[in-house]
């Protein structure tokens, strides 16, 4: 028993993901304190170790489409981008941007307004989807620059 229970702490440790920011960390692309708006918080790593914090999925996204709009970040080619988190809308925990299904259309806004609603499980956007007027589930691959300027009214 002992055994197992330690095999799954382990595993829980290792696929286990944080935000790590405190009272003074600041968003990047609306200079607001992440700490504040928890259940939104993003996060990029980039390949030379500085972490880049966002206030919402959308500013994350915005970011991304657009790294050369921050030239001090130097990002060339999709391999400056080591690892990308969002907050799961459900459990409050950290979980990988690419892996995450977003929920787009619902009666939910981030601090920023619409915003694309994120969750580990398809299930869990599926449910939230019905329940908050979500209009569609996307993958990390169907988001685009498109879509991001549409939920910044900035087309």
């Amino acid at each position: 028993m002992k055994k197992i229970m330690s095999m799954i702490l382990f595993a829980t440790l290792l696929f286990s993901y944080e935000m790590n920011y405190d009272k003074n960390t600041t968003g990047l692309i609306r200079q607001m304190k992440v700490y504040k708006y928890s259940t939104w918080v993003a996060k990029i790593e980039l390949a030379n170790g500085k972490k880049i914090f966002f206030v919402s999925p959308k500013s994350m996204f915005e970011f991304y489409f657009r790294p050369a709009a921050w030239p001090e970040y130097n990002i060339r080619h999709e391999s400056d981008f080591k690892n990308i988190y969002v907050t799961d809308f459900a459990t409050a925990e950290p979980i990988k941007a690419k892996g995450a299904f977003y929920v787009y259309g619902s009666d939910t806004t981030s601090p920023l307004g619409d915003d694309l609603v994120p969750f580990d499980s398809y299930k869990r956007a599926e449910e939230f989807a019905k329940r908050h007027k979500g209009k569609r589930i996307l993958g990390f691959r169907e988001i685009n620059r498109g879509l991001i300027n549409w939920l910044n009214d900035s087309l």
